[in-house]
């Protein structure tokens, strides 16, 4: 039988000013590439042009390898440019709609003559005509002058708008708010009017997408302090986020709510006036859309302003002023990914160009002078941040997932050993049943605790924490009450109910089950419990699974991933919403809240659920294979005194260690070397330079896709096992056959670049 594997993408996309063209050819490929997964496991017809290279891929893996991969986009970051194209991916992949109505909209409207809005244009064709001398001058200083920036057909479109966008009126954004939200609208309206395949999604695997904006005025935050008690502080920051929860709908939101995050994120100081939601309103008015979520949506994403009755009056600029990379909200929604098999999770960030650098005229290797000094303060240096913050940030977790499994390995002998002391050799003969498989999960469990000691005490106050925590989460979403004082209230009130029916009292016999009140709680609440103990099983089936046929695994697997994604599916909130009247009303005793969330959660049906799936499939298995896993099930109390505390009382859903790829121009260098110098003209007039000329944008637009094919291929590839080698040679024929297909299908549409394609036809070879 063939092995299944999910290759997750989390997408992190960086800000890039009209980069975002390039962007938009990155994007399109990621969209193509999980368009031709699903079109892979359905059996569907291949396809031709890139997406049909992918599914070949895909299927010679498979027949090759035994291993059938799905790759999926699950998780968007993105800030400014990136967050525009990570708005349209997310609605592509949560809807089935399609992306290619937008290439013409990118090519057409994202053009300086477009953008601009007609009353801040030169007023009559002498308006500051005594400017235009300054441009040519900076660009001749700079190196860099039009001549040399593009191709000799289309100098003269670039001077002529060049000109008119110096000649536009002086200390006001040139471009048009209202006309750049207009287009984002038009933009939604052709992707909901084209052909629609199925959601790039499995059932019930949400999608979830962030969009970081930047409050100018900021809001406050009140942070506590030993002395003072408390202060407030001005915060800027802030995530508007979206998911579709695993749900088929027709568009992951309100396209006016998209809109609102797409235009608010790509605000550039001085390019754009800030977005306002009086903007969108007189858009949408203007269309005649309603907007009946617009309170909900305001609540949740303008929590501070929506409070103080003055979300109207929220000021917001570009999401990349403060957070360009926004690694952070793509990895908290990590927490609550479901796994029906396993799972290679990836980074993968989007960076146009990686590298790039403040140039302002100033000499070469000099003291930079009183102007870049202040504009770089303000304006370059916090975009340019580098991530080395986030990437350890990952790196740790997945150090603490590495050290977890050395733990685990190290200590299995010693555990395969107490638990076989425990029920004797002849466990392993008899056919697991479902009341014996819940009687030997009781024993090893009071033993494990028995055999800790004193130290089971100290490993029961994490657990109970741990649960307290979730309890406390998983109501403060349901209530839906902004900030940080409910949950803390939540959480108090929660403990203290634990506390009052000593529900949190080890006792001194603990560790021989004395206190039935904590263990009830913790079988009716404890989840992690739960979701630990399979998430161990899986890895150790992968342990083991070398050695055997693929036969006598899968009913196994498919019963512990089956198990797995019922547990984690309680920790979403949406299936407690009925008890929200009950949350907002929380204001003393959290008793007869938490009864009524024990009775949703029903952990003992999933738990006897469980049971009867796993002693089905290890009565399915050979004696062989049975032997380690039930080793494990049964030893996986022993196991967890020992790692939760590595777990910092937190359980990882994505067990294995994250990986972090990057797609960038420095990357991509099997048809051209020399990165985004020697292949983007988006680049030039400090990353505005698409803007000015189609063919520009039609290049970068090309490179996008070409640069993108080639990255995912080899982040495909690389999902494979140490054991699977693709054969001498065979990436870089799969990389030009990808590359070709590209040229086949953008060169009737590409006009004004013939030179290049002709010229990449000749590189590729």
């Amino acid at each position: 039988m063939i092995r299944e594997k999910e290759l997750r993408l989390a997408l992190v996309c960086y800000g890039g000013i009209s980069l975002a063209v390039y962007m938009h050819g990155i994007s399109k490929e990621i969209w193509r590439l999980a368009r031709a997964s699903c079109a892979f496991l359905e059996g569907q017809v291949p396809v031709s042009g890139s997406e049909g290279v992918y599914r070949a891929l895909l299927q010679e893996i498979e027949k090759e390898h035994g291993l059938r991969l799905r790759v999926l986009v699950d998780i968007i970051a993105g800030a400014s440019a990136g967050g525009i194209n990570g708005v349209f991916l997310g609605q592509a992949i949560s809807t089935g709609q399609s992306l290619e109505p937008l290439t013409d909209l990118w090519l057409n409207s994202a053009d300086i003559e477009a953008l601009i809005d007609p009353k801040q244009g030169p007023r009559h064709r002498l308006a500051k005509i005594w400017a235009i001398p300054l441009v040519w001058l900076a660009q001749r200083r700079s190196g860099d002058s039009v001549d040399a920036l593009v191709e000799a057909g289309a100098r003269n479109e670039v001077r002529a708008k060049l000109s008119r966008f110096v000649r536009s009126r002086w200390f006001e954004p040139p471009f048009g708010g209202e006309m750049f939200s207009h287009l984002m609208l038009d933009a939604f309206d052709a992707m909901a009017k084209a052909p629609k395949g199925p959601r790039l999604l499995p059932k019930e695997q949400p999608l979830d997408l962030f969009v970081t904006v930047t409050d100018f005025a900021g809001h406050p935050e009140l942070l506590a302090l030993n002395s003072p008690p408390e202060v407030i502080e001005t915060e800027h920051r802030l995530i508007f986020s979206f998911s579709d929860h695993g749900v088929a709908t027709e568009t992951l939101a309100h396209p006016g709510e998209l809109t609102f995050a797409a235009r608010a994120t790509s605000s550039f100081p001085g390019a754009f006036p800030p977005c306002t939601v009086g903007e969108i309103d007189k858009v949408l008015a203007a269309r005649d859309v309603s907007w009946p979520e617009r309170e909900d949506f305001l609540s949740r994403n303008l929590p501070r302003q929506y409070a103080a009755n003055c979300a109207d009056q929220a000021v917001l600029i570009d999401g990349s002023v403060l957070a360009n990379a926004p690694f952070r909200p793509a990895i908290e929604a990590l927490r609550e990914r479901p796994a029906r098999r396993q799972v290679d999770r990836r980074f993968v960030y989007i960076d146009p160009f990686p590298g790039a650098k403040l140039n302002l005229g100033g000499r070469k290797g000099g003291v930079p002078g009183f102007f870049q000094t202040i504009i770089g303060a303000v304006s370059e240096l916090p975009r340019q941040q580098p991530i080395r913050d986030n990437l350890e940030a990952i790196a740790d977790r997945s150090h603490r997932i590495e050290q977890m499994s050395e733990i685990i390995a190290g200590i299995r002998p010693e555990v395969e050993k107490q638990v076989e002391a425990l029920f004797g050799y002849t466990l392993f003969l008899d056919r697991p049943t479902v009341a014996r498989l819940g009687t030997w999960r009781r024993r090893a469990q009071v033993s494990a605790a028995t055999k800790a000691g004193y130290g089971y005490a100290a490993y029961g106050h994490l657990k109970l924490a741990g649960v307290i925590e979730h309890i406390s989460q998983l109501l403060h979403s349901v209530g839906g009450e902004p900030g940080q004082d409910r949950l803390d209230q939540i959480r108090r009130l929660v403990a203290a109910t634990v506390r009052a029916q000593g529900m949190d009292d080890m006792g001194p016999t603990f560790a021989g089950g004395a206190n039935p009140a904590m263990i009830a709680f913790l079988r009716s609440y404890d989840l992690g419990f739960r979701i630990r103990r399979l998430r161990m099983m899986a890895r150790r089936l992968g342990e083991v699974e070398s050695g055997f046929a693929e036969d006598d695994l899968a009913a196994l697997r498919g019963a512990i991933y089956t198990s797995l994604a019922t547990y984690i599916e309680c920790k979403r909130s949406e299936p407690y919403l009925a008890l929200q009247r009950d949350v907002l009303a929380l204001r003393s005793d959290a008793g007869p809240v938490l009864e009524r969330l024990a009775e949703t959660l029903n952990l003992k049906s999933l738990d006897d659920e469980t049971e009867v799936r796993l002693s089905a499939a290890l009565g399915l298995s050979s004696r062989e294979v049975r032997r380690p896993m039930l080793l494990a099930y049964l030893g996986f109390p022993y196991f967890d005194v020992a790692t939760l505390p590595l777990l910092q009382g937190e359980g990882i859903d994505e067990f294995d260690a994250i990986k972090v790829d990057r797609i960038a121009p420095d990357d991509a260098k099997s048809i051209r070397a020399g990165g985004a110098e020697a292949t983007l003209k988006g680049i030039q007039f400090n990353s505005f330079g698409a803007f000015f000329s189609r063919a520009y944008r039609e290049n970068d637009y090309l490179w996008g896709r070409l640069h993108g094919a080639e990255r995912l291929i080899d982040i495909v590839v690389s999902a494979l096992p140490p054991t699977m080698r693709m054969k001498p040679g065979r990436i870089a024929t799969i990389k030009r056959d990808a590359f070709l297909a590209i040229l086949d299908e953008e060169e009737p549409k590409l006009t004004q670049i013939a030179a290049l394609i002709a010229s990449l036809r000749s590189e590729i070879g």
